[in-house]
């Protein structure tokens, strides 16, 4: 009972109504895994990419958000292999730090930030023979998804480590703030806000407990300009997830319905909707 009234006053508002409101005409349209899981290439025109209603489902398929980053310019991480025929991962073949996800999903569920046979997540130890279990079984479980095998990031330093997430909150090439986290694992960590000059502001958000203020990455205009060029592309609302490397910005994902709108601020609910309002007027 006191899960479901936190959970309850979490989604107050008028930001989590829209987020449901923009989620129930997604993903309760029985066409909706057809158009996600169609697999996109960065060669199609956009007029392929665009042909069907709420067109931008297609970019929650993590093959697919990948191919139209880079149809715009945008560097994206090395891709060891895909597919759903895992037994076919040459394990021995991959360099000894890697990342493996699923092309759909949430919350990095089935996430392997694998270095050196850690697994940096969820902090425990995998051989091959173990992870191709895990595969195997989750590809059995959904005839949709697929597994990317990418390259691990480092970050501007150099280092191999959790990079932390740059989520950019975007309105039709407005920038309303960015989302800095440093993570710990899926689910832990610390976070602080900037709006798009990098001045620091009030938490919009408070999943994670708030960090201090940090310095901006060495990339953060290229950054910005890139998530401003997927964001016209995408037209309506959407979080741009972005690294900071040492080879410079790298797209992560799109995420239409960041946490169905839960844990938003009253700061940030009004930020986040004077952005709506004003840039994706009567848009979904």
């Amino acid at each position: 009972m006191l899960n479901y009234l936190r959970s309850y006053l979490d989604h107050r508002g008028p930001y989590p109504a829209k987020i449901r409101a923009r989620h129930q005409e997604f993903w309760n349209d029985p066409n909706a895994e057809h158009v996600r899981n169609t697999l996109m290439d960065a060669e199609h025109p956009i007029d392929e990419w665009t042909n069907v209603k709420n067109w931008q489902r297609r970019l929650s398929n993590k093959h697919n958000a990948r191919e139209f980053a880079g149809k715009f310019g945008c560097k994206v991480a090395g891709l060891f292999w895909e597919g759903r025929d895992v037994e076919n991962i040459n394990f021995a073949g991959l360099p000894k730090n890697y990342v493996i996800r699923p092309t759909i999903g949430h919350s990095s569920n089935y996430v392997f930030i694998m270095k050196d046979g850690y697994n940096l997540f969820d902090k425990k130890h995998y051989q091959p023979a173990e992870i191709l279990a895990i595969l195997k079984q989750q590809v059995a479980a959904n005839k949709h998804v697929y597994f990317l095998v990418e390259e691990f990031l480092q970050n501007e330093q150099g280092a191999t480590e959790i990079l932390k997430d740059y989520k950019i909150f975007c309105f039709n090439g407005e920038i309303a703030c960015i989302w800095v986290i440093d993570r710990l694992s899926p689910t832990t960590g610390a976070a602080c806000f900037y709006d798009e000059n990098w001045n620091m502001i009030k938490q919009v958000n408070k999943k994670y407990k708030l960090s201090s203020y940090q310095n901006p990455p060495a990339c953060l205009k290229d950054m910005l300009n890139q998530a401003k060029i997927l964001s016209r592309a995408y037209k309506i609302f959407v979080r741009i997830d972005f690294y900071a490397t040492n080879n410079g910005a790298v797209f992560g994902e799109f995420t239409p319905t960041p946490s169905m709108g839960g844990n938003t601020t009253k700061f940030g609910q009004k930020l986040l909707m004077s952005y709506w309002d004003k840039y994706c007027p009567n848009l979904i």
